[in-house]
């Protein structure tokens, strides 16, 4: 049994290295600790592999640790990823990812914040976690390397839809300054009197242009890409997406979103958890006498609820005769107001079917499906 140590209300087990990763640009700045007192904070270049493992067993050597013991570490997701987490697990130290939203902080107007002191926050809140506080920080669910590239391709087709968007927009405004009709062919560019354009407003129409149609190339490619993978449905993620497309209401380009972003990799404890990933959870404030709602808690991804709202007034429209559309009806039925607060608790709860038909083949009560021949995976 390991010998523990307890200090400042904290057991400390002495048999293993805690190790905070706080990730910067340039350097990283590692926290260690092993036993009650200060802990260890040194710095290396960023991404420097050979650094860390060296400090890693400096920290043993410095904490009285045999070589072969265990290392646990933690760092703060965010722009670098997983590739991290990959890396310490690849050299065997069992690491976390921790959600930066969900760390304490103190409610002083101004605090104190230095990469120094996060590590050092870091590694107190790691050993508290491996000491039995599970709910000291939220940690995330990191996907195989597979499970990360498959999110790619909804994701670039989203973002060149704004830039498509983006670019026609720049275009028509240009045009709007000389008193111009937006047009696409640029040879019936005129300004209001019939005149040709300014040689350099021209020029930067001509050059805007051409990189709306470099987008919409790219755009086809990727819809393209897209379509072939739903043709095939040999794979479970493009099985479940064509389970979840075959809904009224419920398009490709929605049941794609879904299945890659939550319910192709993500596992659920219950219906609570999962509504809770999406972020469409209540978040009350009860003090003594006082009760208030605060509204959903907005976690997780922010593409995923604002598509469940969309899906939620299309069901209600092609689902009309569902048990979720009947009790939306019964409860929230009255003015706006009282019909755009009730959607958010309808798309937790048709979040939750859909989760419960992909995962254990559970029918939406009085849910339609689409006739067969109405479902082709080449539309979006």
């Amino acid at each position: 049994m390991p010998h523990s140590t307890h200090s400042l209300n904290t057991t400390i087990s002495t048999e293993r290295l805690h190790m905070a990763l706080d990730l910067g640009g340039e350097t990283w700045k590692l926290g260690f600790v092993a036993g009650p007192g200060k802990p260890r904070i040194r710095t290396i270049p960023a991404r420097d592999m050979v650094q860390l493992q060296c400090e890693v067993g400096k920290a043993k050597r410095r904490f009285k640790l045999a070589e072969d013991a265990p290392v646990v570490s933690c760092y703060e997701a965010g722009p670098d990823g997983f590739w991290v987490h990959r890396m310490l697990e690849k050299l065997g130290i069992a690491n976390v990812v921790v959600d930066p939203s969900s760390i304490e902080v103190e409610r002083r107007r101004r605090t104190r914040k230095t990469d120094r002191l996060d590590a050092s926050k870091l590694v107190a809140h790691l050993v508290r976690y491996h000491s039995g506080e599970q709910r000291v920080w939220s940690t995330a669910q990191v996907p195989s390397e597979e499970q990360e590239d498959a999110r790619r391709l909804h994701r670039e087709r989203e973002r060149l839809q704004k830039e498509k968007k983006q670019h026609m927009s720049r275009i028509a405004s240009l045009l709007a300054t000389q008193g111009c009709a937006s047009s696409r062919r640029s040879d019936s560019w005129k300004r209001w009197d019939g005149q040709s354009l300014p040689p350099d407003l021209r020029g930067e129409l001509e050059r805007e242009l051409a990189r709306l149609e470099l987008v919409r190339k790219q755009l086809r490619e990727v819809e393209q890409e897209r379509s072939r993978r739903l043709a095939d449905q040999s794979s479970p993620q493009m099985a479940q997406v064509g389970l979840l497309a075959s809904l009224r209401g419920v398009g490709p380009t929605s049941a794609w979103l879904l299945v890659m972003e939550m319910f192709g990799w993500r596992r659920y404890q219950n219906r609570r958890t999962a509504g809770s990933l999406a972020g469409l959870t209540g978040t009350p404030f009860a003090s003594g006498g006082k009760t208030r709602e605060q509204g959903i808690s907005k976690a997780g991804s922010a593409r995923v609820r604002t598509l469940m709202v969309e899906l939620s007034w299309l069901w209600l429209r092609y689902q009309p005769q569902s048990e979720l559309s009947r009790w939306f009806k019964e409860r929230w039925s009255g003015s706006g107001r009282l019909r755009r607060i009730g959607i958010v608790a309808m798309a937790r709860r048709l979040f939750i079917d859909l989760w419960r038909l992909v995962e254990h083949g559970l029918v939406p009560p009085g849910a339609e499906f689409k006739p067969s021949a109405e479902f082709k995976p080449s539309q979006g």
